[in-house]
């Protein structure tokens, strides 16, 4: 359905679970209070509010956390959006630990793609950015995601003072792998409000000086790789693409798609905004599926024009695991 704005939102960010096994420091640092079990939306809930959202002309839904692989029978999760009529596509985002042993079964489910968040190559880095040695299982998931064949996205968050120095080294991982090495800004969210961005405009600079013939894809090529706000370049040559998904200094608000429904079941129509609709209520006192519906629908067609990163109006406890990555 469309929006407030005349914007087609028919993308669905659905977040399984608040828990993750890494604790990067942007996101979830170490002390984090887990949610009670009880708070979590079970799987029939997120199915039948899928279904409903797909009534509503949802036809992609991303399952993302937390950590999605760590809730026990997301594969089911996976399995059972697939068969929902007006879903066509079924994503993920996950950070790898757990990919390689589970993959076979997400691909038996129909899963279509899968983004890799990935901040550097080093694995002594890894551990003090996610505060766990699991580099070398995290390698051995994209290795796996790779040699299945279905489409792979690494996500890497540029950090001044962290990460800096191996950005281009990140991004020459498409010049061999059939993959989209994509680079999104810092988001004054909740931890990562504190700390410094690195611009796409500027990386775009940085990576023309070092790869000349860094060239954008043409439009139509850009949107065969998904329909987010990643804008693509790459090299001739190349056997893959670099991203740039620029929230805060490129602005794509008009043309945003999408929602997102937290663990918890609150209906969130902007990341960078704190309204929305909290579905759990409803859902668990025997609201009928019109009622749900006229709640979606009025949540999605009030969808903020814009974010306001620079009023800071997000809590600085929020963290993005909570609000789902």
């Amino acid at each position: 359905m469309f929006d407030s704005a005349q914007r087609n939102i028919h993308y669905l960010r659905l977040s399984v679970t608040d828990l993750c096994n890494l604790r990067c420091r942007y996101c979830m640092p170490d002390g984090m209070d887990k949610l009670e079990r009880e708070d979590i939306l079970t799987y029939e809930e997120f199915l039948r509010l899928a279904a409903l959202f797909a009534r509503c002309g949802v036809d992609t839904v991303r399952v993302t956390g937390g950590e999605p692989l760590v809730r026990k029978g997301v594969e089911q999760l996976v399995k059972g959006l697939k068969a929902i009529p007006g879903i066509r596509k079924v994503t993920m985002t996950t950070n790898a630990v757990l990919l390689e042993q589970q993959l076979p079964a997400l691909l038996e489910a129909g899963l279509d793609s899968v983004n890799i968040s990935l901040d550097t190559l080093d694995p002594a880095l890894f551990a003090k950015i996610t505060a766990r040695d699991e580099f070398a299982a995290v390698q051995a998931g994209i290795h796996a995601a790779l040699e299945s064949g279905i489409p792979v996205k690494l996500n890497c968050v540029p950090q001044v003072g962290v990460n800096e120095g191996e950005l281009e080294a990140l991004a020459a991982l498409a010049q061999d792998k059939p993959l989209q090495v994509r680079f999104i800004e810092m988001m004054p969210i909740g931890y990562g409000a504190a700390m410094p961005c690195i611009s796409g405009p500027e990386l775009l600079v940085r990576f023309r000086r070092r790869w000349p013939e860094l060239a954008p894809l043409p439009g139509a090529a850009c949107a065969a790789l998904g329909d987010g706000p990643a804008v693509y370049y790459t090299v001739p040559g190349w056997k893959g693409d670099i991203g740039f998904i620029a929230a805060v200094h490129g602005k794509f608000c008009a043309s945003c798609n999408r929602v997102r429904l937290t663990s918890q079941g609150f209906l969130r129509p902007c990341l960078a905004s704190e309204t929305g609709c909290d579905l759990r209520p409803l859902l668990r006192g025997g609201a009928a599926d019109e009622e749900l519906l006229q709640a979606i629908r009025e949540t999605i067609w009030s969808k903020p024009r814009e974010h306001h990163f620079g009023d800071n109006s997000m809590p600085a406890t929020r963290g993005m695991y909570r609000i789902g990555g």
